[in-house]
């Protein structure tokens, strides 16, 4: 018998999922819940790299995503007078190397889109062939309760309305409330592991100079400030190591009091730092957090999965989200149409494949030196400006790309879903 699966989330782990379960089988019974009244497309730029790349060569929309990427040539470090220290260029798809900006650079909004308006293209073109699944996304709506059984999970929405799954898979993000639910707030709350970094990020209008590099300032009092100008708005990304206290207790509280924290962390901090502090005025898109990752023991407790940042966010630092996304969403269906209607095996062995590429390559991030880029003094501004220098001299001189024996995690064959259709 079909499965009827609730997806929560649509963002870029849930639209995924539902295309690769639709393509293993028509006949699922797909909804799709998010929170947000309408699909959200607002977000910085995102990287798609390594086995993110050849998922979406597989799904048939690597194509589509070249369409939109943005135009970015690489970062510039720069001293507080706007002056050039050091450069790195375009990192190859597939290569580790020391550069922020990787060959596939979209906006979140656009990815998001694709993937979403591919699952209903799917849905469509199923339709007219008369099969008899169904996918349905249904926006400003959450979940309010769960309730496991042998048959699968009660689920109490937020309107009040109650229906039965025989699999709900979380994919709500790194704070993912139907984590909370499934698993208890205790281990819920004990899976997010901290980096001690704090960011806020936001767009305000280009100006003029403005160009296809990225840029990046270090300030002293443990502050990073990055902008990106490669869509029609700049991205302002402020990063810092410092007043940890008062920043944490901003994001409980109203927008306006996370920005005034934000403003009275960076104020006079060198550069362009006011002048990007000005558009925090009239931004609409500010969102800021504590940085960190997601790691939790398992990643399934009954008839509850957990799927993307939800289980194994690894913190916008590693570049490597949706890449994780998209390896837990191919293995995930694909072991759900290999075992069939049993929901249990196909989870075990989700887990089983999918957690060594996560943790080894995802969340593969060295913690312990991540203060370095992050000095509290001026002096040691000065030895990281002159340590990238000399960085940015070596790099492309000891660059070897990867031979074709790399030791990556090598994304498995899954004939059962049928990407070749």
């Amino acid at each position: 018998m079909p499965l009827n699966v609730l997806i929560v989330g649509a963002g870029v782990a849930g639209p995924a999922f539902a295309i690769l379960l639709q393509k293993s089988d028509p006949s699922y019974k797909i909804t799709v819940i998010e929170r947000s009244p309408s699909l959200r497309t607002a977000g910085q730029q995102i990287d798609l790299k390594q086995q993110g790349v050849e998922i979406m060569q597989k799904m048939g929309l690597l194509e589509t995503i070249k369409s939109h990427c943005v135009n970015e040539a690489g970062v510039e470090i720069l001293d507080s007078n706007g002056k050039q220290v050091a450069t790195f260029g375009i990192n190859p798809s597939g290569e580790k190397r020391i550069t922020l900006t990787a060959e596939y650079e979209i906006m979140r909004g656009d990815f998001v889109k694709v993937l979403y308006e591919a699952s209903l293209k799917q849905h469509a073109k199923l339709k007219e062939l008369g099969k008899e699944g169904d996918l349905t996304y249904k926006f400003g709506k959450s979940i309010t309760e769960l309730t496991q059984c042998d048959e699968g999970v009660d689920v109490t929405f937020s309107d009040g309305h109650k229906e039965r799954y025989d699999l709900v898979v979380a994919a709500d993000g790194q704070s993912s409330r139907t984590r909370r639910l499934a698993f208890g707030q205790e281990v819920s709350d004990a899976a997010f592991r901290s980096l001690g970094v704090h960011g806020a990020y936001y767009s305000i209008p280009r100006s003029q100079g403005e160009g296809e590099l990225a840029r990046a300032y270090s300030a002293p009092g443990r502050k990073l400030i990055m902008t990106r100008s490669s869509s029609p708005a700049t991205q302002v990304l402020l990063f810092t190591m410092g007043n940890g206290d008062k920043l944490r207790k901003s994001y409980n509280e109203p927008i306006e009091n996370q920005k005034e924290a934000f403003k009275e962390t960076f104020r006079g901090s060198g550069w362009q730092t006011d002048r990007l502090l000005e558009g925090l005025k009239t931004c609409a898109d500010f969102y800021a957090h504590e940085i960190g990752q997601i790691k939790m023991k398992q990643w399934s407790k009954g008839h509850v999965v957990l799927l993307g940042d939800a289980g194994y966010c690894p913190s916008p630092f590693t570049g490597m989200g949706n890449t994780g996304c998209l390896i837990g969403a191919y293995v995930l269906a694909g072991e759900l149409a290999r075992h069939g209607n049993d929901v249990a095996g196909a989870l075990k062995a989700y887990e089983e494949i999918a957690r060594p590429p996560i943790e080894e390559e995802c969340q593969n991030l060295p913690i312990e030196t991540l203060g370095a880029f992050y000095p509290n003094s001026s002096l040691g501004v000065w030895l990281l400006r002159k340590v990238m220098w000399v960085v940015s001299k070596i790099e492309p001189l000891t660059y070897r790309p990867r031979s074709g024996n790399s030791k990556a995690w090598k994304v498995p064959e899954y004939p059962e879903l049928n990407l070749g259709s």
